[in-house]
């Protein structure tokens, strides 16, 4: 029996394609999950990217390696930015699109010497250092205090990449346009998710989201930080298969 939909999923900053795990565990009869690692990240044969849009090439040959036309594509934090880009490139790839614990802004002048900080102590220090910087503000305060275990799990897929590949992620994050303009031209069914304590890109980033896309719907995450889907897993999933179960059939 063929699926009825594809669901490619792109990861978050610094991680990897296992961040999706629990949503894989908990796919919908029908569908297909697609967790492709970005290049250089995970398991990824391909030289790090320094722009979205290399990424988003690569998330397109994935789609092709996988004689897959049109897909739902969903991303989180820089899977969100790799989304937008590669909606810029091709809209005709997406019969749906997830935005989760992302914005819309390229990088502030202040964000962008803080990441210019990131990429040296990367290459000084090694991704244990992005581990140790980025930890305190990837997990929400609940998930802090209740899942101390969550810490772990996300220090080690931090840990598996290599140096080169996440400076790459942050010139590209830095490089990456003001997407605000193109999203009242978004035109495939949108969900948007966020955890309600993600200090990284905060409630606010989400909700100019859902305003900005015509006909979008935004779902907060209770109790979740930046990494809404495995804080929450239960949570993020329900919201994410009950949109999936409400579009076209000829999706």
């Amino acid at each position: 029996m063929f699926p009825e939909g594809h669901v490619v999923l792109v990861h978050a900053f610094p991680l990897n394609a296992t961040l999706w795990r629990p949503q894989v565990d908990r796919a919908p009869t029908g569908w297909r999950f697609i967790t492709p690692d970005l290049p250089g990240f995970g398991t990824s044969k391909l030289p790090p990217a320094r722009t979205m849009d290399d990424m988003a090439r690569a998330v397109l040959a994935v789609m092709d390696a996988e004689s897959v036309q049109r897909a739902v594509i969903a991303g989180l934090s820089l899977g969100g930015y790799v989304t937008l880009a590669l909606y810029r490139l091709a809209p005709e790839r997406f019969s749906a699109m997830i935005l989760a614990d992302t914005r819309a802004t390229a990088d502030s002048d202040q964000q962008r010497d803080a990441r210019q900080k990131m990429i040296a102590s990367v290459r000084n220090h090694g991704p244990s250092s992005v581990a140790d910087e980025m930890l305190p503000k990837l997990l929400g305060a609940t998930s802090h205090r209740d899942s101390p275990e969550l810490a772990a799990r996300v220090r080690a897929m931090i840990e598996r990449n290599s140096s080169e590949a996440i400076a790459g992620a942050v010139e590209a994050m830095m490089g990456r346009p003001d997407s605000r303009p193109m999203l009242a031209v978004i035109s495939v069914p949108t969900l948007v998710l966020c955890g309600d304590e993600d200090m990284l890109t905060p409630p606010a980033d989400s909700q100019a989201l859902q305003q900005g896309i015509p006909g979008s719907r935004l779902v907060m995450i209770d109790r979740a930080g930046h990494l809404s889907n495995i804080e929450a897993p239960d949570q993020f999933s329900l919201a994410m298969n009950s949109f999936l179960g409400e579009l076209p059939a000829s999706r």
